[in-house]
């Protein structure tokens, strides 16, 4: 009685189809995750692009000499991205030209992912941000608060 002898198919195809079976969920798994933190960053940009502009076209709404009072605008903005609430925080920092504008940075951040993305927004030299000020996305008192003053400076900040 003959035993069959295993073919070179046999041995070589054996271990591809075990490799197979470990290695393409792991790269699955590994593709599906690249794809979901990149589209939580687009997410993310495009609220603090969409935040940054909301702000500028506040500040140059106020900022005409006729103008003095104070504004709150609620943006509308999702609450959550990806089912995690984000926050927007700013920094003004001055022009490197003397006197012509400041830029606020926002840096938006996804709370319990730590995903942060960095948007910049040109003012004019008469603004003034209140640093400690934190836009809450889920909150019910999310809002930008503009202030004009009756000497033409303007405070900017996140109800």
């Amino acid at each position: 009685m003959k035993i069959p002898h295993p073919t070179m198919e046999y041995v070589i195809m054996a271990p591809v189809l075990i490799l197979q079976v470990l290695f393409f969920p792991i790269a699955t798994s590994w593709m599906i995750d690249i794809w979901i933190d990149s589209r939580r960053q687009i997410a993310l940009q495009e609220v603090a692009d969409h935040l940054g502009s909301l702000i500028q076209q506040i500040y140059f709404s106020l900022n005409r000499e006729n103008m003095h009072g104070r504004v709150t605008h609620s943006p509308d903005l999702p609450k959550f991205i990806e089912n995690y609430a984000y926050t927007a925080r700013g920094i003004l920092k001055n022009s490197t030209e003397q006197n012509t504008s400041k830029i606020l940075e926002l840096n938006v951040t996804l709370r319990r992912v730590g995903d942060t993305v960095k948007t910049s927004i040109i003012l004019g030299s008469n603004v003034i941000w209140n640093e400690n000020s934190v836009y809450v996305s889920n909150s019910t008192s999310a809002s930008i608060i503009a202030e004009k003053f009756p000497n033409g400076t303007l405070r900017l900040t996140f109800g």
